[in-house]
């Protein structure tokens, strides 16, 4: 993706958005921009799994708007989630749409477990869901 300044108004990749290169629509289809995170991992900032995290901007604006937005951010953000492997990735223009990701985020805290973390990184690999909203 080319660069964009966010600012106070943060425009999410959407489909056919001019600002990503064939490079970075490949990398990001087969979730391979991800990778870099992986330093984030390493030094401790981020999760393999846990809720994505989303710009500052939006984090403000839904603190406000839905209850129990500010709950996700009690874990680490990760690289990948609950969310994400049952397809709410992606733009969240909606009220609904980052309801259901806070769904499932929070639903993701509720039942943590070794096993279920395991169960996130397989479907990561192997879900067609997880590749669904891919900008």
């Amino acid at each position: 993706m080319t660069v964009a300044e966010d600012g106070d108004v943060v425009i999410q990749a959407k489909a056919n958005d001019p600002r990503v290169t064939p490079v970075g629509r490949y990398l990001r289809r087969w979730n391979l921009d991800e990778l870099p995170q992986l330093i984030n991992v390493i030094r401790g900032d981020m999760s393999l799994i846990g809720p994505r995290p989303h710009a500052l901007t939006h984090d403000r604006e839904y603190e406000r708007r839905i209850a129990f937005y500010a709950r996700r951010h009690n874990i680490k953000p990760g690289i990948t989630g609950w969310a994400q492997v049952n397809g709410f990735r992606g733009i969240t223009d909606t009220e609904d749409k980052m309801r259901a990701r806070l769904d499932h985020d929070l639903y993701y805290l509720d039942n943590w477990s070794i096993p279920f973390d395991l169960y996130i990184l397989a479907l990561t690999a192997l879900s067609p869901k997880s590749f669904r909203n891919a900008h």
